[in-house]
C-alpha cells in the first residue's frame, strides 16, 4: 500500500487531533501529523486558539516545512486566507487608509 506523498507548498485536507495554548495538531494521513502554530492559524493576535479550531475539526493548511529527519510538518491556515486576500487586495489599493482604519478596530477587538 503506498502513501501520499507531500510537498512543501501543498495544500491539503486533515482532522485536527489535538489542541494546545501553542497550536493545534493535525493528521493529514495516517502516517502523517503536522502542526499549526498559533501565529500561523490567521492574520493578527490570536489570544484563544480553540476560537479558531476543536478537535475533530477538518480543516484546510498549507505545508510551510518539512523536516524530513524528525518527521515533522509545519502547517499553516493563515497562508491560505492570505492567498485568498491577495485575490482582493487590488481592490483595497483602491481605498488606501480607509481599509486600514476599518482594519485597526478589528485588530483592537481581537487583541482584547
Amino acid at each position: 500500500m503506498t502513501h501520499k506523498v507531500f510537498q512543501e507548498g501543498d495544500i491539503v485536507e486533515g482532522t485536527v487531533t489535538g489542541v494546545q495554548s501553542y497550536g493545534a495538531f493535525v493528521e493529514l494521513d495516517d502516517h502523517v501529523k503536522g502542526l499549526v502554530h498559533i501565529s500561523e492559524v490567521t492574520n493578527g493576535f490570536v489570544k484563544d486558539i480553540h476560537q479558531y479550531v476543536q478537535k475533530g475539526d477538518h480543516i484546510k493548511v498549507k505545508i510551510l516545512h518539512i523536516d524530513k529527519d524528525q518527521s515533522r510538518f509545519a502547517l499553516s491556515m493563515r497562508a491560505l486566507v492570505q492567498e485568498e486576500n491577495r485575490d482582493t487586495s487590488e481592490h483595497e489599493v483602491n481605498q488606501g487608509f480607509h481599509t486600514l482604519k476599518n482594519k485597526l478596530n478589528e485588530w483592537i477587538k481581537q487583541s482584547q
